[in-house]
């Protein structure tokens, strides 16, 4: 499917513009509908516009079908849900989600669904960022982007005081920044929506982005337990090439930036997302991104 640029509608109430069973069901998704009874309901309403001869479908007529397969409440629900993401699409001005978080929080999983509901297929990382940044700037002029978040201590002079872990991350992540800036900046001039994940979307550290509904939100997982386990997920998904060792030998450093990182975000009224359940955490994102939609629509009325 082509990227969808900001502004284009849904296939609901626009007059000429044929139905998509496809889009309806990734918007039913997005709508908290569960994938089996999203595409059963995508499906029922195909069979309605071919009995009516039809070419769009109307939100109403869509609760009406969805009462018969998700239930009164359940099938309100979800178009009341699947009307503010019709809403979202007429936006006149691109959207810009930020999932920040330490290593380890499962940022690119909920980052890279989160785009796929929303329709939005740009999607890049700080890590990607900093890693084209390292081919630019030696070691010797910028060393510690070329280390991991939770290793640039080694990138801090014996002559900082404070702590070397924060010392360093925040060095790292004071450069890469002006790459992020410069990624969203581009994203803007083309007039294209984007989701960005990574350590370094620390809150108050990237400056203002104008023109466009940015949602900010910093991934969290309270549970060491449960956070040393998603290392474990992305060694065996990587067939090696992230090793769990190298996460799991420093999880006290990568826990020590997910305190600071969560702090920053508290202070700066920044939401907390817990991701101990990834679905979980990828409905309550989609939420803050059609809430900032709503207030957006307020203060423009």
């Amino acid at each position: 499917m082509p990227e969808r640029r900001y502004g284009e509608p849904l296939p609901l109430g626009q007059d000429g513009l044929p139905y998509s069973k496809g889009l309806m069901a990734r918007a039913l998704i997005t709508a908290g509908v569960t994938a089996e009874r999203a595409y059963e309901l995508a499906r029922r309403i195909e069979l309605d516009l071919a009995e009516r001869n039809a070419r769009v479908m109307e939100l109403e007529r869509v609760r009406e079908l969805a009462h018969g397969v998700l239930g009164q409440s359940a099938g309100d629900q979800a178009v009341d849900r699947l009307r503010r993401v019709q809403e979202l699409h007429q936006l006149d001005m691109p959207i810009v989600i930020l999932v920040g978080g330490a290593t380890g929080t499962g940022k690119s999983t909920v980052a890279t669904e989160v785009a796929h509901r929303l329709g939005i297929t740009r999607v890049t990382s700080t890590d990607f960022i900093r890693q084209t940044m390292r081919a630019f700037f030696s070691q010797e002029f910028m060393p510690s982007i070329h280390y991991s978040s939770f290793d640039a201590a080694a990138a801090v002079p014996d002559s900082e005081t404070g702590d070397p872990v924060l010392l360093g991350f925040l060095d790292q992540t004071r450069n890469v920044v002006v790459g992020v800036r410069a990624a969203v900046e581009r994203a803007l001039q083309e007039g294209w929506s984007m989701v960005l994940e990574g350590v370094h979307l620390v809150p108050g550290m990237l400056g203002s982005i104008e023109n466009a509904l940015v949602v900010h939100c910093v991934l969290a997982i309270s549970n060491e337990q449960v956070h040393a386990s998603h290392f474990f997920v992305r060694d065996a998904n990587s067939e090696g090439l992230r090793p769990v060792e190298k996460y799991t030998t420093q999880l006290v450093e990568i826990r020590r930036i997910q305190e600071y990182i969560v702090e920053r975000a508290r202070r700066a009224d920044v939401p907390v997302v817990e991701n101990a359940n990834v679905e979980l955490a990828v409905g309550s994102v989609v939420e803050l991104v059609l809430a900032a939609a709503e207030r957006l629509e307020t203060v423009s009325a």
